[in-house]
């Protein structure tokens, strides 16, 4: 399972002209699910990106974590980070999840995210999304939790 973290000061995702999602100060999260992640994966994922210090402390070390800040968690379905772009000019998508399975996986990272967190915002899966965000910093981080093999 992959996410994408951007810090952001302000992020938003709309659908269909309405806001589906919004947060201030935290992280905006985009999430992609792999062919074989599991809730194990999404869990081990999910406790990685909640610890993970990017937010500067008062000596402007990045030594904050999102649940020491009590920043806002903004969650986005993403498919598309899950692609094979190893050769030629158009991505595959053989290595992602099937869609049922990234549904289910998303549903269960946002449900997840909410007991352990709070705020927690979403993205609605498979939708056209318009995300707009104010990244802090910038301050983006690629995070990845493989399934055994």
């Amino acid at each position: 399972m992959i996410g994408l973290l951007q810090r952001v000061s302000r992020a938003e995702v709309v659908v269909d002209g309405r806001i589906v999602g919004a947060i201030d100060r935290g992280l905006l999260v985009l999430l992609g699910v792999e062919a074989g992640d599991t809730r194990n994966e999404a869990d081990r994922l999910l406790e990685r990106l909640l610890d993970y210090r990017v937010f500067t402390d008062g000596g402007g070390k990045m030594n904050l974590s999102l649940r020491d800040v009590g920043g806002g968690l903004l969650l986005v379905p993403q498919f598309t980070l899950a692609a094979d772009t190893r050769r030629g000019l158009r991505p595959g998508f053989s290595t992602a999840a099937p869609p049922a399975t990234g549904r289910l996986l998303f549903d269960h990272f946002v449900a997840s995210a909410g007991t352990l967190h709070a705020p927690v915002a979403q993205g609605e899966f498979g939708a056209d999304m318009k995300v707009t965000l104010t990244n802090d910093g910038p301050v983006t981080f690629w995070l990845q939790v493989r399934a055994p093999a």
